[in-house]
């Protein structure tokens, strides 16, 4: 698969993920970037550095008239890149109420969804494509004090493996991008190791172009996948203890 020359969509284009997914795509020689924000203001800057490449979208992955509306009329995509998500950290049962991870799912996993189905058609008409999905080592194995989060990208996961068999035939490639802890401003007060959202982007890319189904960026993720074959539930044991508080404990340390 080569990216130069192709039209790209990304969703959560404004955040710290999505403005290096809009750098590496510029640098990789594409055609053209729909950069899609729900806050399209957010992305003004990249648009007056780059006008005859970026056009700026406002789309929330969870309005289902506005995906559709995409697809309908950004009918050049032939890479789709699923970057949008949203995280409440909270626990299962320390959650005040079940509002928060129903949010999560409807960004993380149905907004994925509404975005693959709208775009498979558009994909297939151009060649078959690809789409990258940003999951999250989290959806392989729960961290208790994000708990609903994990849920919602476990889900995730698994949205991809069955989208990756249902577009097979149309020749769609589809890539599960699973990082660990990201050096992204919604990380902030998070411990060491956080990957470089750039390498994220990096090993991302590198995978449309060399065909790899599933990535795990970052030294974090590498050791964590390996651990998860070794000795799965010792990890989830290890993970077991980290429930609400524990980022204050760790910066105690």
């Amino acid at each position: 698969m080569k990216l130069e020359g192709s039209v790209v969509l990304v969703t959560g284009a404004s955040g710290g993920i999505g403005k290096e997914f809009i750098q590496g795509l510029l640098a990789a020689g594409v055609a053209k970037i729909y950069a899609a924000a729900r806050k399209v203001e957010a992305l003004e800057n990249l648009k007056a550095a780059n006008p005859d490449k970026i056009v700026p979208i406002k789309l929330d992955v969870t309005n289902l008239a506005q995906v559709n509306e995409a697809a309908a009329q950004y009918h050049d995509v032939n890479v789709l890149i699923n970057n949008a998500g949203i995280t409440r950290d909270q626990g299962v049962i320390s959650a005040p109420d079940i509002d928060g991870a129903r949010q999560e799912m409807e960004t993380n996993y149905f907004g994925t969804m509404a975005m693959c189905r709208a775009f498979a058609p558009v994909l297939k008409a151009n060649g078959g494509g690809v789409i990258v999905n940003l999951i999250s080592l989290l959806g392989k194995i729960n961290l208790p004090f994000m708990g609903t989060y994990c849920a919602s990208k476990a889900a995730e996961l698994s949205l991809t493996q069955c989208v990756r068999a249902e577009l097979a035939a149309q020749g769609t490639l589809v890539v599960g991008v699973m990082p660990g802890t990201v050096d992204t401003a919604f990380a902030k007060d998070y411990p060491p190791p956080k990957v470089a959202p750039a390498e994220v982007v990096r090993v991302a890319l590198d995978a449309v172009i060399n065909e790899v189904e599933d990535v795990y960026p970052g030294d974090q993720a590498t050791y964590l996948s390996a651990e998860l074959l070794r000795d799965p539930k010792g990890l989830e044991k290890q993970l077991a203890g980290m429930l609400p508080g524990i980022l204050e404990q760790l910066k105690q340390q």
